[in-house]
């Protein structure tokens, strides 16, 4: 299929991309080497500034405050916001937040929409994502030990969550409990809606990734719940739904994660050319002049490229015949352009040289934050398993239990 574009949406682009380099990526040293303080006062005005030039909430339709783009249209845009660490945030369209939007806006009731939705997408309060635990396989989400026993009109939830997304400074988390312990096992856990005010929620500490703990949205938390007690009315859909929400949210949200890794390769192939023309191993001899130097940056454009036509195409199929039938797209892009980002960053940094390891560029935040790309929302093997079971199914049946 082709890929071709609006023109309302090429001058959006182009206009994202200027936004971006002279407004947004300008405030990456205080982000990376700053305090939050020293971040505030100018990502504030970015976020101001998209707002008012219509890139606000992009993933959202126009009803509700956001841009009403579609999920191809959005695509596109992502890559633009994500050759900066801070493109999606100063945009409203930061994980979780987008993806507790999109669940809000398809499951939640009118007054979850009133009380959570509507503030969250206007950017007065964040949100966070409460999943994985450390008792057990991040692989497996149907196995978890935090539980919400029914007690009259509450749930009364107890258990430990870690790597919760943004939970520092977040006015409410989604949580993923058991409800129906003795369900099938894709029928067992529902999801919570809990404020982070609530006295039985308490966020334990920022989870060091690579040595960074983060601040506010751009972090990973441990969180507990200890005889946490909420109204029956804050679950979102059905009693033990969990699994079905956590599978419609995981969709839309892998397409957004690797179209900003496509964004972060652009920008990390841009990064390496410039350094590599102004950098010189002696005089007159730049590093460009290195074939092995273009060599990566070859392989690095032909990576990417390839990679982005792939998501586009599995961003279309996602959107015209739903996640099911898009399943095996979306397998496919998440272990490939992971896989992709991983590369190219690692190339950069090399040519960067001692610059690379350090936070003078964004590189370095890449290399540890993104790494787990490969983990997150189902690891490589997993879904390089669903490819396979998938190929393997036009030519025959086999046992593949081993």
């Amino acid at each position: 299929m082709t890929f071709s574009i609006s023109s309302s949406l090429s001058d959006l682009l182009r206009t994202a991309r200027e936004f971006i380099d002279q407004e947004v990526i300008p405030l990456e040293e205080a982000f990376l080497t700053g305090t939050p303080e020293d971040l505030a006062p100018g990502i504030a005005k970015a976020r101001a500034k998209a707002e008012a030039m219509g890139m606000w909430a992009p993933a959202l339709p126009e009803e509700v405050g956001g841009a009403g783009m579609s999920l191809v249209e959005f695509a596109h845009l992502s890559e633009e916001l994500g050759r900066t660490p801070l493109g999606h945030y100063a945009c409203n369209a930061q994980a979780p937040d987008v993806g507790n939007m999109e669940l809000l806006l398809g499951y939640g009731s009118e007054a979850q929409k009133e009380q959570w939705l509507e503030p969250l997408v206007a950017g007065q309060i964040r949100s966070a994502f409460s999943m994985t635990e450390p008792g057990h396989a991040g692989s497996n989400p149907t196995w978890m030990s935090t539980t919400a026993v029914r007690d009259g009109d509450e749930y009364i939830i107890n258990g430990d969550k870690w790597f919760s997304s943004s939970a520092d400074g977040a006015a409410f988390t989604v949580v993923m409990a058991v409800t129906n312990p003795d369900a099938e096992r894709y029928r067992r856990a529902s999801m919570i809606i809990v404020p982070t005010e609530n006295p039985g929620f308490k966020r334990v500490r920022n989870t060091p990734v690579m040595g960074d703990v983060g601040h506010g949205w751009s972090s990973h938390a441990e969180v507990s719940f200890n005889d946490c007690r909420v109204p029956i009315s804050n679950r979102i859909a059905g009693e033990g739904e969990g699994f079905v929400l956590a599978q419609a949210r995981l969709g839309p949200g892998r397409i957004h994660h690797t179209m900003r890794w496509i964004g972060i390769c652009e920008r990390a192939i841009e990064l390496m050319s410039r350094h590599a023309i102004d950098r010189e191993l002696a005089p007159g001899r730049p590093l460009a002049t290195r074939q092995v130097v273009q060599h990566w940056i070859a392989d690095s454009r032909a990576e990417t490229n390839a990679a982005r036509l792939l998501v586009l195409d599995a961003a279309h199929k996602l959107e015209t015949v739903g996640n099911k039938a898009a399943r095996t797209e979306i397998s496919t892009i998440k272990f490939f352009v992971a896989n992709t980002l991983q590369r190219v960053v690692d190339r950069a940094i090399q040519v960067h040289g001692g610059l690379g390891m350090t936070d003078y560029t964004p590189l370095a935040f890449w290399y540890r934050h993104e790494r787990a790309g490969r983990i997150y929302d189902g690891a490589d093997e997993v879904h390089r398993n669903v490819v396979a079971r998938a190929e393997f199914a036009k030519y025959g049946d086999v046992d593949l239990r081993g």
